[in-house]
């Protein structure tokens, strides 16, 4: 049987994949610290032989090194999500996304017995890509602390793989959603319309647009992915063919909520954006995991209805 931990498997895309290596017959570890995810996303499996949790920081080294062992293969989902948070505190990303990350890789490194490390990395890494859609060769020149962070995950996990023997892949995410989602615009929009169902505030001038995943089309290009590893240390863009308006968004968080609200542009950049540091305009070339034969079953417009319409009763 083989075996997996996962960081952050408590949270939003985290707890998808415990789901789907369970149904898989993978025997399963997951440390979160629950600062952002949910227990509750992973409590059907509770009493389960091949299911583990522990409740536990990777920034305490002793806890990492304790939850590593025998495990083959390391799903790093662990991280702080709230891209915006590094404006006002990009110490937290340092922290929740660079020092642990070392953590985890010193942990691997002592233990010896790892095979495998799968990485959740963003497409914020990219920072405002001069190529739409925007390749893996594209040179990486964040804007945010937290694409920074992410793009130096990637960097010591590459080194300690080519170092240490094992095979790693980082996987930049385009956004990612879908039910469970606690974090981003579809969320947000659905809180302020539970507030006030006449008014829609929309950070920025409403124009950026960027690709939209379903979760189970992110869970099953990771899993693909991990199955075919390859040299010593990969990246993959997963996302989508296609992007959305911020604006159609709120159109169709709107009517899926049955609101017709007054859209009010508000705050963000100069230069239309929802605030500093954020990427206007993403959309990822994933021609290059379309090449080994996947492809995701949901478009960016239906993978935002799709959330909506799970958001809507989960938040109830």
């Amino acid at each position: 049987m083989n075996s997996a931990l996962v960081t952050g498997g408590a949270g939003f895309i985290g707890s998808h994949l415990v789901d789907e290596l369970i149904s898989r017959g993978y025997r399963v570890r997951v440390i979160d610290n629950l600062s952002s995810g949910d227990y509750a996303f992973l409590s059907r499996h509770e009493g389960r032989k091949d299911f583990e949790f522990v409740r536990a920081d990777l920034k305490n080294k002793e806890s990492v090194e304790r939850v590593v062992k025998g495990i083959d293969t390391v799903f790093h989902y662990a991280a702080n999500p709230e891209v915006r948070l590094s404006v006002q505190e990009p110490e937290v990303h340092f922290k929740e996304n660079l020092l642990a990350t070392f953590n985890l890789l010193e942990a691997i490194r002592k233990a010896g017995s790892i095979e495998k490390v799968v990485f959740a990395s963003s497409s914020t890494v990219y920072g405002d890509a001069k190529i739409l859609p925007t390749p893996e060769t594209h040179v990486i020149k964040p804007i945010s602390v937290y694409g920074a962070s992410k793009a130096g995950c990637e960097a010591l996990i590459c080194s300690y793989a080519y170092l240490y023997g094992f095979k790693a892949v980082a996987l930049r995410y385009a956004n990612i959603v879908g039910p469970r989602l606690r974090h981003g615009v579809i969320y947000d929009f659905i809180k302020k319309l539970r507030k006030n169902p006449s008014k829609l505030e929309i950070l920025g001038d409403g124009t950026q647009r960027k690709s939209y995943l379903f979760v189970t089309d992110a869970v099953e290009a990771t899993l693909f992915l991990t199955e075919r590893l390859g040299d010593f240390f990969d990246a993959f863009n997963v996302g989508n063919d296609d992007w959305i308006t911020v604006k159609e968004i709120g159109e169709i968080v709107s009517k899926v909520l049955g609101l017709k609200p007054e859209f009010v542009f508000t705050g963000g950049t100069e230069d239309g954006r929802g605030w500093l540091g954020d990427v206007k305009f993403m959309r990822l070339s994933i021609d290059k995991v379309k090449s080994l034969g996947w492809s995701p079953k949901y478009s960016s417009k239906e993978a935002v209805e799709l959330t909506a319409k799970a958001l809507a009763l989960e938040l109830r």
